[in-house]
């Protein structure tokens, strides 16, 4: 089958988690005999940036690390239709522009054979649910949203006709453990600073007990103001800036323990929605110390694939236990890549995919799953 995607970027990951997922997907359904497109707008933001802050050379890093993927971008009268006029299953991210999110569905109300998809994997559903309410999905086949409690959100709401769960995941194909590189420092940190929806989160998870412990280690990533750039100054820890994102197995692997610090927004509204990086870090073997999140769904083993602190001091505690302790750090670094690789990786999330196309498929699009599993 042939598979379109409409994304913010697949070409820049700047600012843009859900790029990560996205590329492995695609990956992973052609590794399975599909073809895949994805079309992504020509003035994306992240895109912008990422050729404004880094060059053309970080731009030309997508089809160097990315040879097999294929990514058009459109612009004004782009013929929308004629792209798809071969497409079998369309997946619309929800950064999509909402004029294009209901021209699409109006493409699909007038006979349209694909199956069309929204793909909401940000917490607009709770900060910003005027801007959801208001795009056009009743023509959408159904919604894909990246954790139950988002999932509930659109039922209660009424936002679209069908809602599955489809968390992120893993592109275990990028993400994995490179046990030939030998760490050269404590802790590193992979994120953006997030318009402050962490800023305070960082200080005393982050910041602070580096500073304590003195841990030698790095920090990744964009958008840090200049107060966030001091305090780091004053720590014993080095801001290195924009990280592309195949780089950051090695990254990972240079070093002895790495963190996770999710968004306020999630950890308050929705609960049980981990970031892209806890699933990336997991996969690449390097242990984790987790700020307080509600694992509501159980997508890990609390206390066994990641370390929970509670506040400043227990991750203090911890991240000085990781550091003391090798036999330690194998402990939850092995029990981490046990469960992604177990039911948090691209592969996963294809056949949960498949799965709820069997459900949802155009006429089409389940004839074409028919025939491949008689296939097989």
């Amino acid at each position: 089958m042939k598979f379109v995607l409409y994304t913010h970027s697949l070409q820049s990951d700047w600012n843009h988690g859900n790029a990560h997922f996205l590329r492995g997907l695609l990956s992973e359904l052609q590794s399975r005999g599909h073809q895949t497109l994805a079309l992504e707008p020509a003035d994306g933001w992240s895109r912008s940036n990422l050729l404004a802050d880094q060059g053309r050379g970080a731009l030309d890093r997508f089809a160097h690390d990315f040879p097999g993927l294929t990514s058009q971008s459109y612009g004004e009268g782009f013929d929308h239709a004629a792209a798809l006029a071969d497409a079998d299953v369309v997946l619309v991210h929800e950064w999509t522009d909402p004029g294009l999110v209901a021209a699409l569905g109006r493409l699909r109300r007038a006979g349209a054979p694909f199956t069309l998809l929204f793909h909401d994997t940000h917490h607009r559903g709770v900060s910003d649910e005027q801007a959801i309410a208001d795009l056009r999905l009743a023509d959408y086949d159904a919604v894909l949203a990246f954790g139950a409690t988002l999932k509930e959100r659109y039922e209660r709401q009424g936002w679209g006709r069908q809602v599955f769960v489809w968390h992120e995941a893993a592109d275990t194909r990028v993400f994995r453990p490179l046990p030939e590189v030998e760490p050269e420092a404590d802790l590193v940190w992979i994120g953006n600073w997030g318009d402050g929806e962490r800023e305070r989160e960082l200080q005393e998870f982050l910041i602070e007990p580096a500073t304590k412990l003195g841990l030698s280690g790095t920090v990744h990533g964009v958008r840090y103001p200049e107060p966030a750039l001091a305090a780091l100054a004053r720590s014993p820890l080095a801001y290195r800036g924009w990280l592309a994102n195949a780089d950051v197995p090695r990254t990972f692997a240079r070093h002895r323990m790495t963190m996770h610090v999710p968004r306020r927004p999630y950890v308050a509204a929705l609960p049980g929605i981990p970031t892209i990086r806890m699933f990336e870090a997991l996969a690449c073997g390097i242990p984790l110390v987790s700020a307080p999140w509600d694992d509501a769904e159980g997508l890990f083993r609390g206390d066994r694939d990641y370390l929970r602190a509670a506040d400043g001091e227990a991750m203090t505690r911890h991240l000085q236990a990781l550091k003391a302790d090798p036999e330690l750090r194998r402990t939850i670094a092995a029990s981490g890549l046990e469960t992604i690789r177990r039911q948090h990786t691209c592969a996963h999330r294809v056949d949960e995919l498949l799965a709820i196309l069997v459900l949802r498929g155009s006429a089409r699009v389940r004839a074409a799953l028919a025939a491949i599993e008689e296939a097989a």
